[in-house]
């Protein structure tokens, strides 16, 4: 009796290991005299009966066991298969010299759960002649390999699951971001508890104040589980230094054990963007239509969860022979697990890091975006801890301020100005009886009639409304699109760039046109503004690195933006490509910003020199009027786009950290 590994699907019998029940094709009977009775029907009555469980109407031999203890054997053999098929094929029964005996083969293919291979082996139907029955005058042979290669009396088949090695997340230079790292579970061991004849509600208390968990809650969780349950309450990544593992450990009842689990460079490196990994919920099993099995480790949310499909490989299956009793085993079917493929981003590490370190003390929802305009890559996409795990940087709503005004200046320049055109700058402006003005301590030398540049680097709001009709007709929606702030960006990845209003009120777009009213950008689209500007053409930043047959699982990660883009693909006005002299003049005057106007605090910074726009935008009623404060910058080959969500101006609260980060 022979085994093998197949990958074929041409089934000619299906036989469950848990009573499915499926037809039966066979072959012509070939080797048989002309004068010698038909063995084949002996040889189909036995393949039914191995498919069904049901061997009354199997012809057997005298020395066969009755057919209800055939049925309790077969049952008991094979049940551990669980719901794995099988299909069989009956070959060219052989008829021996003497036309006595006949051996039938038969061609077993079990289609096993978790994997696309097959476990094929061959077994040999043995039939004897009985040639005082005309009815029956063949009957078939019992024997044990008849269920499995070389099967003994008191062997059990199972199948089971081997997890595969979960795939890497890289960054810049393959640079692991996150891999498989040493941890330490800690929670109440009850076998230790009943050894120390100790209170296991007075131990599981202790460890949860020990840790600031809820105390009742976790002494529940250990009052419910067995006698013998290890329930977890923590898992510590090595060396973390808010937690003494040792001391935790030599609490009553308390057990550390060592673990490994894919986890990012540090607890805080990216977590709202690439996401977390876990045992699989319930949810996550049903809707994997059994490629995920209760116990395995999945992504949960993010990236990790996005492409789990990608970076969880394809689960090793082992089919053996298990004999009760001593438990000996044999290996008759063993498919090594395939490793899951890296998830490669554009992340660098050290910029994360950096990043994620200027915005540790900020209590407002914060981000720190940084993109390399030559590419598009986005190097860094940090949020601050008042973000609240959500991924501000990439999804974040806000209005975006004066740092739009490099869109609309971009508009203005297609409609007649340049740089050195002559702007009205006035302290207030009307519009439809609502006032505008400037912010306050507004230099009194850079109003009246002053060159557009002039009115750019200072953040003049009515110079920018009073030319606000340069900018009509779909024009500012289609350069916010030139410099890649486009609202039905597909980027495989959770993420939002931005929205501008087409047709709006005056009131509504003399507000669009200084980054307030219904203009809306995250610090991603906010930072790909910037790199367009820096790189001299549309910029489509990107985060995934995508091979053509990337796999994703069929929902999106749980911090995907859920509403549709204001504008419809279809429905939005063309956007020009932005040229080299566009971008020339606004590099120019982003420069002003830094030279001669609000973001001075930038000149002295080492390296190259610094473009950049400060950005301040109000939100709230009256008495709760509040700011949220922005700075994006250009430096070389490197756009960052900073963003506190509370704050004071641009410049004094944004700018700061903006340039802790490019001098770091």
């Amino acid at each position: 009796m022979g085994t093998a590994l197949t990958t074929g699907r041409a089934r000619a019998r299906r036989w469950a290991g848990t009573g499915a029940v499926v037809a039966l094709t066979v072959v012509a009977l070939q080797g048989c005299s002309a004068d010698a009775p038909d063995a084949r029907p002996a040889a189909e009555a036995l393949a039914s009966a191995l498919e069904s469980g049901d061997f009354t109407d199997v012809p057997l031999d005298a020395d066969a066991p009755a057919p209800a203890d055939l049925a309790a054997t077969r049952t008991a053999v094979v049940e551990g298969l669980g719901e794995s098929v099988a299909t069989v094929e009956v070959g060219d029964v052989a008829l021996a010299d003497d036309e006595l005996t006949a051996t039938a083969p038969l061609t077993v293919t079990w289609d096993v759960p978790w994997t696309d291979a097959d476990w094929t082996y061959t077994a040999a139907a043995q039939l004897v002649r009985d040639e005082d029955d005309d009815e029956q005058p063949w009957r078939a042979r019992w024997a044990l390999p008849l269920l499995a290669p070389d099967l003994t009396e008191g062997e059990r088949l199972t199948v089971g699951r081997r997890a595969a090695e979960r795939g890497p997340v890289l960054g810049q230079g393959d640079a692991p971001l996150v891999e498989k790292r040493p941890v330490s579970r800690i929670g109440i061991d009850k076998q230790h508890v009943a050894e120390a004849q100790a209170d296991p509600d007075a131990a599981a208390r202790a460890l949860a104040a020990a840790l600031a968990m809820d105390a009742d809650a976790y002494a529940q969780r250990v009052a419910d589980a067995g006698p013998q349950a290890f329930v977890e309450a923590i898992v510590v990544r090595a060396g973390d230094p808010a937690y003494d593992v040792a001391a935790l450990d030599a609490l009553p009842g308390v057990n550390v054990v060592a673990d490994e689990l894919p986890l990012a460079l540090t607890r805080t490196f990216a977590r709202a963007i690439l996401g977390t990994v876990g045992d699989a919920t319930a949810e996550i099993v049903e809707a994997s239509a059994g490629a995920v099995a209760a116990g395995d480790k999945t992504g949960l949310s993010g990236l990790q969860r996005q492409y789990d499909a990608q970076l969880r490989g394809t689960p090793g299956v082992v089919v053996q022979a298990v004999a009760e009793g001593s438990g000996a085993s044999r290996v008759l079917l063993d498919v090594p697990p395939v490793a899951g493929e890296p998830l490669r981003t554009t992340l660098d590490p050290v910029l994360q890091q950096r990043a994620e370190g200027v915005l540790s003390g900020l209590a407002p929802a914060s981000a720190i975006v940084a993109v390399r305009p030559s590419t598009g890559e986005v190097l860094a996409a940090a949020n601050g801890p008042g973000s609240g795990g959500l991924s501000t940087a990439t999804v974040g709503q806000y209005a975006p301020g004066s740092t739009f005004k490099v869109v609309s200046a971009l508009a203005y320049l297609r409609g007649g100005l340049t740089p050195d055109s002559s702007v009205s700058c006035p302290p207030t402006t009307t519009v439809d009886g609502r006032s505008f003005q400037n912010f306050p301590g507004y230099p009194a030398a850079a109003l009246g009639d002053v060159p557009f540049r002039t009115a750019f680097a200072h953040s003049c709001n009515t110079a920018f409304i009073g030319s606000r009709d340069l900018a009509g007709d779909g024009a500012l929606l289609a350069a916010a699109r030139s410099l890649g702030l486009e609202p039905a960006a597909e980027l495989g990845f959770p993420a939002f760039l931005g929205t501008v209003p087409d047709g709006a009120s005056a009131t509504a777009h003399a507000a669009s046109v200084i980054g307030q009213g219904e203009v809306l950008a995250s610090p991603l689209g906010m930072a790909t503004v910037a790199a367009s500007v820096g790189a001299g053409r549309t910029v489509v930043p990107s985060l995934v690195v995508r091979g053509e047959d990337a796999a994703t699982t069929d929902e999106p990660a749980d911090d995907a933006v859920d509403d549709e883009p204001a504008d419809d693909a279809a429905d939005l006005p063309p956007a020009l490509p932005l040229t080299g002299d566009e971008a020339a003049a606004l590099q120019a005057m982003m420069r002003a910003v830094v030279t001669e106007g609000g973001a001075g605090l930038l000149a002295d910074v080492p390296g190259e020199p610094v473009l950049a726009k400060t950005g301040t935008a109000q939100f709230g009623q009256d008495a709760d009027l509040r700011n949220h404060a922005w700075m994006i910058a250009l430096q070389g080959d490197l756009a960052v786009a900073v963003f506190v969500g509370e704050g004071d101006y641009g410049s004094t609260t944004a700018g700061p950290l903006l340039k802790a980060f490019l001098a770091g």
